[in-house]
């Protein structure tokens, strides 16, 4: 309740500012004499309204150019971090961040692959029971990332996963990897699996084969 409050006296606040701003201006504009408001509207304003455009089109490639020089430092602080980890859990929640800050691409992270595709593999491989299915279906997800084409039979064998969280997840896996040799797979899972999200991965994984 406290921050409701806070917030819409803020809201109240930043309008007030506003309104100031624009009577400040009409009643400046009002005591300009007619030659100055003509130089202003007609060279004053199209210059800055230029000016804006400028800096906005600069903002708009600098800007990317900065977010992805961020990523790059956050992803080798966190491949350092990975490859110093000796904590298995520790260690799988680096590699799941490593590959979520990499925008789930393998370019960058070609040092590590190796050791995360084994952390994956042996995570989808022992994290068994109900309560851990979703770390197994991130770990499925994540694995096909990697384009590492070993691990499709892993990914095949989630595919019939008791929980429908790690069959969607394996079958988005496959797809990352564009396995053709789990086509048949994917089209009997699309259409005979009973939950409509494993279905509809499946799908997307079986139409991204080609």
């Amino acid at each position: 309740m406290i921050r409701r409050c806070q917030t819409g006296q803020a809201n109240l606040t930043a309008i007030l500012i506003v309104v100031g701003v624009i009577v400040t201006l009409v009643w400046i504009w009002k005591r300009l004499s007619p030659e100055t408001q003509d130089f202003l509207v007609e060279q004053a304003v199209p210059i800055t309204l230029l000016g804006l455009a400028a800096a906005a089109a600069l903002w708009a490639t600098i800007r990317p150019i900065r977010r992805r020089r961020r990523r790059r430092r956050e992803r080798e602080r966190l491949m350092a971090a990975f490859q110093r980890e000796t904590s298995p859990d520790k260690r799988l929640d680096l590699a799941f961040a490593l590959v979520e800050v990499n925008d789930y691409r393998l370019e960058g992270l070609e040092p590590v692959a190796p050791a995360l595709k084994e952390v994956f593999a042996t995570t989808l491989q022992k994290a068994l029971g109900d309560k851990q299915h979703k770390i197994r279906g991130m770990a499925a997800s994540h694995l096909g990332v990697l384009q590492d084409k070993s691990v499709v039979p892993l990914l095949l064998k989630a595919l019939e996963d008791d929980h429908a969280y790690v069959r969607s997840c394996a079958a988005l896996g496959l797809g990352r990897l564009r396995a053709v040799e789990a086509r048949d797979k994917l089209a009997e899972v699309m259409k005979e699996d009973w939950d409509q999200t494993v279905r509809s991965r499946a799908r997307e994984a079986w139409e991204r084969l080609g």
